[in-house]
């Protein structure tokens, strides 16, 4: 493939498969070192800032290559030999090869990079404060969601690898709460002696596609969603028998139909099939039901330091009233209600919005309420209604916030303001709108995910002057 290089002026031809040194000199966004080959960026996973990589190139675009580590020249005194031997094959371990102080900088760095790439009002001299580290570097996540495949004949559960859909199958995950993957591989163990047919995405065929855990830090129970191609679960007593009997931590099991060749792993329907219909995780002090689809945060004891960061952004008083937008189960809004004279929110899934008013009735919290519903419709009618509030936290999904809701809220001018992202460059694209009636006081990096290169950040607001 011919590439034209404008600094020179010259083709540069470059074909898969090629190889040349390549000094690394930074990490971009998603983990991936970063060099330049002829004034052309590359990509290359694995490698480190630093490093001296024989790189061979894999991927040829107009703009830019991507290539893998044939050789290391030169490595960083910064890396460190990763517990998962995949760790550079599947998605999702990006960092587990860098030492975790040099993680918490780099996610630091991700903030102050996607700020001056948006270069929202004065972001030059917002305060963005290094990241809080979390207490586990591993065995924190308390969700494995693993898709199922058939690899050389036999079933596989695992991730699939960077930009593909060719599975790893994942015998241990040092990232994961044990149990998670202790019932991940027994269900495979299970799935192959009954011979259930699983997913095939050439045919559209076959019956089990993913398969979803769920662990309690607080009480060890674990849930089972079984994500399927059709209603239809065949061998469905024996598979239930044998679960009740292999694994007496599995206190609850769901099916969820998601039929059909589609990018979202969770369908609309869902079926009960033992147990329970949720499990409990405590946290803040206070109790949380959750049912298979609710959202929660994976690092549950990050999470709590995450909320406290949030009320600390907040400033709140007893006589405020609080919207909690994007609520999930009501974890943000419900930590906080014993602080405030009231708490409304709002969540677009109904099973998630159901258990954050289960949440309210069994921790005796009386001053807080959810509604189904989308934030950005929702919120402007309750203005509408005369419902006036003091202050917002949002913690939206990676998307950012909606623009309605943006114009809803500079419209209503809340004085206090706390902005929760999983999404550094749409939280930078947001405070370019924000700041037009918002002050960034500080943006604090939270690791909720040590070993990837996903980043939290509460971000506080408060009125211009």
């Amino acid at each position: 493939m011919i590439m034209t290089q404008n600094h020179t002026k010259q083709d540069v031809t470059v074909n898969v498969g090629d190889r040349f040194p390549l000094t690394i000199r930074r990490l971009g966004v998603n983990g991936h070192g970063i060099g330049y080959f002829k004034h052309k960026v590359c990509f290359v996973p694995g490698a480190l800032p630093g490093e001296v990589v024989v790189a061979e190139v894999t991927r040829v675009m107009p703009r830019y290559l991507t290539a893998k580590i044939h050789r290391l020249r030169r490595p960083s005194k910064h890396r460190v030999t990763p517990r998962d031997s995949y760790a550079d094959v599947a998605g999702g371990f990006e960092l587990e090869n860098l030492a975790y102080p040099e993680q918490l900088k780099f996610k630091r760095q991700v903030v102050i990079d996607s700020l001056a790439k948006f270069q929202p009002y004065g972001y030059r001299n917002y305060e963005v404060r290094p990241t809080i580290a979390a207490p586990q570097e591993y065995g924190y996540r308390n969700k494995a969601q693993f898709q199922v495949r058939m690899i050389d004949g036999h079933v596989a559960a695992g991730l699939y690898k960077p930009d593909s859909h060719d599975l790893v199958d994942m015998q241990e995950c040092a990232v994961q709460m044990p149990q998670t993957v202790h019932v991940v591989r027994t269900m495979v163990k299970l799935i192959e002696e009954l011979d259930i047919p699983v997913y095939d995405e050439d045919h559209n065929s076959g019956i089990i596609k993913t398969l979803a855990v769920r662990e309690s830090r607080t009480t060890g129970e674990v849930q089972l969603t079984i994500i399927t191609n059709t209603p239809k679960l065949i061998h469905k007593h024996q598979l239930l028998d044998a679960i009740a009997d292999q694994l007496p931590e599995v206190v609850s099991v769901m099916q969820n139909v998601n039929p059909g060749d589609t990018p979202l792993v969770w369908g609309d329907q869902m079926i009960h099939l033992a147990g329970k219909d949720a499990i409990t995780e405590s946290l803040m002090g206070l109790d949380f039901k959750l049912s298979a689809r609710s959202f929660l945060q994976l690092n549950p004891e990050q999470t709590e330091t995450l909320y406290e960061e949030a009320a600390k952004a907040l400033d709140l008083a007893p006589e405020d009233t609080l919207i909690d937008a994007y609520a999930g189960i009501g974890t943000i809004g419900l930590s906080l209600a014993s602080r405030v004279k009231a708490v409304r929110g709002m969540e677009v899934i109904p099973e998630a919005v159901a258990d954050a008013n289960e949440n309210a009735r069994v921790n005796g919290i009386t001053n807080a309420e959810y509604v189904v519903g989308k934030v950005e419709e929702i919120l402007p009618q309750w203005q509408r209604d005369g419902l006036n509030f003091d202050a917002l936290v949002v913690d939206p999904p990676r998307a950012g916030l909606d623009d309605d809701l943006i114009k809803a809220i500079l419209k209503t001018k809340p004085r206090k303001f706390a902005y929760v992202s999983c999404g550094m460059a749409s939280l930078a694209r947001n405070l370019r709108r924000l700041t037009s009636v918002y002050h960034v006081d500080y943006i604090q990096p939270v690791d909720m995910m040590p070993q990837t290169a996903r980043c939290e950040a509460v971000a506080k607001l408060s009125l211009r002057k």
